[in-house]
């Protein structure tokens, strides 16, 4: 598929077709998701692939409230065969900047303007659901509450050293797929108002 093909039809999918996913597909997706740019090259990011039954079953458990009815967002999404948790380590970064090459002598984070191991983890997420699409299946980003990281991090033996930055589904689409989620109710913001040249213009 041609890249602007991928770009155009990249889009989060809610809900997946009852089919298994290649496993070589979800090692290109992670060959292409580590080849993401990172500060100082620290690659501080590391991706908990789960595509057995019994672990994404304890995923959907860990992460939403017992006894609570799974609402059509949740019930499409746990028909992912496979789920990919990408984390990011702070503490890399921090240990990278302090190496002779970079020159800071200490670790203090106050001299980072932005998170930008977080940034480098998203980054390396956005290749993922980009190589989903080139390979005609689906994908879809979202965000594990703060309340749900604890129970994520005992269920899958998460070290403290690393941060969850969210949650990837992977699967193939539905042939009757339909468009779902908040671009069905929003429309695009056309690019002249989000582009600014020279100077920031209202």
């Amino acid at each position: 598929m041609e890249f602007q093909d991928v770009v155009r039809r990249r889009r989060m999918i809610r809900e997946y077709a009852d089919q298994p996913v290649d496993p070589a597909f979800v090692e290109r997706a992670l060959a292409n998701a580590v080849r993401a740019p990172s500060a100082g090259f620290s690659q501080g990011w590391a991706f908990l692939v789960l595509d057995q039954p019994a672990d994404i079953e304890t995923f959907w458990d860990v992460t939403t409230t017992p006894g609570e009815l799974p609402d059509s967002w949740l019930s499409g999404m746990r028909t992912a065969p496979v789920v990919i948790i990408p984390c990011s380590s702070k503490a890399a970064y921090l240990d990278r900047y302090a190496e002779p090459d970079k020159g800071w002598t200490d670790l203090d984070e106050a001299r980072w303007p932005v998170p930008f191991w977080h940034m480098d983890a998203a980054m390396a997420s956005l290749l993922v659901l980009l190589t989903a699409v080139d390979e005609g299946l689906g994908a879809c980003f979202f965000g594990i509450p703060p309340e749900y990281d604890a129970a994520t991090r005992s269920a899958f033996g998460v070290p403290d050293d690393f941060d969850p930055v969210g949650a990837i589904t992977l699967g193939h689409r539905r042939p009757e797929e339909a468009a779902s989620g908040s671009p069905t109710k929003r429309v695009r913001k056309p690019q002249v108002d989000v582009v600014h040249r020279g100077r920031w213009t209202s």
